[in-house]
């Protein structure tokens, strides 16, 4: 029962931070946008990595994120390993190229792109500094697995979406990723939320950043 709850609660976040997505860059102009190239390079590398480990038995071993092995690289190759099955990878594959794809028509590329890395990069050394866990228990990737940089990647969508609101409704859609987050870190120690909370605090900071840039040149034209 346990396992199905922490699925269900995972899957439920992930459909959220899609329609904060789909709403903020509009529903109706995704016909219309142009080829999210940032999106289609980091699915590309997501698809190709599965493509590895069915030609080489060996490939989980090299490129996984296992602490105890040694190669600086396994931190990024890691993410484009699957190891949560048929079912988890195709979900990590789909959500990576839908999350990807409306944070680039958002974002830009370049941004998304960084968004991405800081998800690969931050949320192992926050948990470090602020004593949250011991080590990758804390990573949703459990050594391998695009889901971890995703979830960030796609709570920046909720950021983005909170700021473009007034509605009392969507209001509550973008804030309730970080609070599902918390709640599902808190109760389950399930680090998809964990690691949500801090994307959506790291666009916090982007946006806030943006905010004061763009007054600033208005003030100084």
């Amino acid at each position: 029962m346990g396992a199905i709850v922490f699925n269900v609660t995972t899957a439920a976040l992930m459909v959220m931070m899609v329609n904060c997505g789909l709403s903020v860059v509009g529903r109706d102009t995704l016909r219309g946008r142009p080829l999210p190239w940032a999106a289609i390079a980091l699915t590309a590398l997501a698809v190709g990595g599965v493509l590895l480990q069915q030609v080489w038995s060996g490939a989980m071993d090299a490129l996984d994120g296992d602490p105890s092995k040694s190669g600086w690289w396994r931190e990024f190759t890691s993410v484009f390993m699957q190891n949560g099955g048929l079912f988890g990878g195709l979900w990590n594959l789909a959500s990576l190229a839908a999350v990807a794809a409306l944070a680039t028509w958002y974002w830009g590329g370049p941004l998304t792109l960084g968004f991405f890395l800081a998800g690969i990069v931050l949320p192992g050394r926050i948990d470090d500094l602020l004593g949250l866990g011991d080590g990758p228990s804390t990573d949703p990737r459990n050594f391998a697995g695009s889901s971890g940089a995703t979830y960030f990647l796609g709570a920046t969508l909720a950021l983005a979406f909170l700021t473009r609101t007034r509605l009392p409704k969507e209001i509550a859609l973008a804030a309730g990723v970080p609070a599902l987050g918390l709640a599902m870190w808190i109760a389950q120690e399930n680090g998809h939320g964990l690691v949500s909370v801090y994307g959506f605090a790291l666009a916090g900071a982007v946006w806030l950043v943006r905010r004061l840039r763009r007054r600033a040149a208005t003030q100084a034209a």
